[in-house]
């Protein structure tokens, strides 16, 4: 019978420890993967026109992007998009309230545009006339814009009127204090509303009303908030009955505010009170503006 010397070794902590580093340093490491070069390159073209296109949509409706002359009057003429001709608009207000001498060139256009048929044109048209207060023909267009079918076109040729010294829009400038009145335009049943406190830009969606297979959107005819709900969600309207009431936006009252200041009356003082009050929805630059308003019209009835 043969006889070995090998001793065996108790199996310890120790001993196990060094045969699982022995196992362990003898195992194959696995491949880590990597990004081929076309998957990265797809995903640096993914992000960055993730950043890109916003940038780019704010770039081509921003206002303030200056034109040249020849895009001024190619925007102008760009029937198809109202925001280019907006765009202009503003451009050429801009130079006229610099009284540059190179924007009356325009000035024919100006006056066409009073009468366009989309409401945002001729509201950014009614602003800029005012920027020129010694053109006759924008004084007497001006007037005429009073009778928009917009309210807020007729309150904006309101407001350029009081640069002219002309207070002949003054009922105009009062009722952009007062809350606009939506009412259904057609019977039928209201099947989506939105929320009492939410704001609301000019267009923007309040309602929804269904009559038969036909859904009639209900918008706002200013910016601002809903002050008020007449109806309820899946409850039946009349057609012309309100249905809710908007209330205007602090930049709105801000600048009829400052109007009357010049032009208003002791009549204008209940709408004016409604922004002297201590309430969390009005800011305080509005509560100031409206005693000094109410200051200014009581000076000049005393005299």
């Amino acid at each position: 019978m043969l006889e070995t010397n090998m001793v065996s070794r108790p199996l310890t902590l120790e001993t196990l420890n060094s045969t699982v580093d022995v196992e362990t340093s003898t195992a194959p490491v696995p491949l880590r993967h990597r990004m081929s070069t076309r998957n990265r390159l797809l995903f640096f073209v993914v992000a960055w026109l993730i950043v890109l296109m916003p940038f780019l949509f704010w770039w081509s409706t921003w206002f303030g992007r200056g034109l040249s002359d020849s895009q001024i009057t190619e925007y102008l003429n760009d029937d198809k998009r109202p925001r280019h001709i907006q765009h202009a608009l503003v451009q050429v207000g801009e130079r006229m309230a610099r009284q540059e001498a190179g924007a009356a060139p325009w000035y024919p256009q100006l006056l066409q545009l009073s009468s366009h048929p989309v409401e945002e044109v001729r509201n950014t048209d009614a602003w800029v006339m005012g920027q020129d207060t010694s053109t006759t023909a924008f004084h007497e267009t001006l007037l005429t814009m009073l009778q928009d079918s917009s309210q807020i076109v007729r309150g904006n040729a309101a407001l350029s009127l009081v640069r002219f010294g002309d207070a002949a829009g003054r009922s105009q400038i009062t009722a952009l204090l007062q809350p606009a009145a939506i009412e259904a335009p057609i019977a039928g049943r209201v099947i989506d509303t939105d929320r009492i406190g939410i704001s609301v830009r000019q267009g923007g969606l309040v309602a929804k009303i269904q009559n038969g297979s036909r859904t009639t959107e209900v918008r706002s005819p200013i910016s601002g908030r809903i002050r008020t709900l007449s109806v309820a969600l899946g409850a039946t309207v009349a057609a012309n009955s309100e249905i809710a009431t908007i209330a205007p936006s602090s930049e709105q009252v801000w600048e009829a505010l400052r109007a009357l200041y010049l032009v208003g009356q002791r009549d204008d003082l209940p709408a004016i009170r409604y922004y002297e009050r201590g309430l969390p929805d009005i800011p305080d630059r509005l509560r100031q503006q409206a005693l000094l308003t109410e200051n200014a019209i009581q000076a000049r009835a005393t005299k």
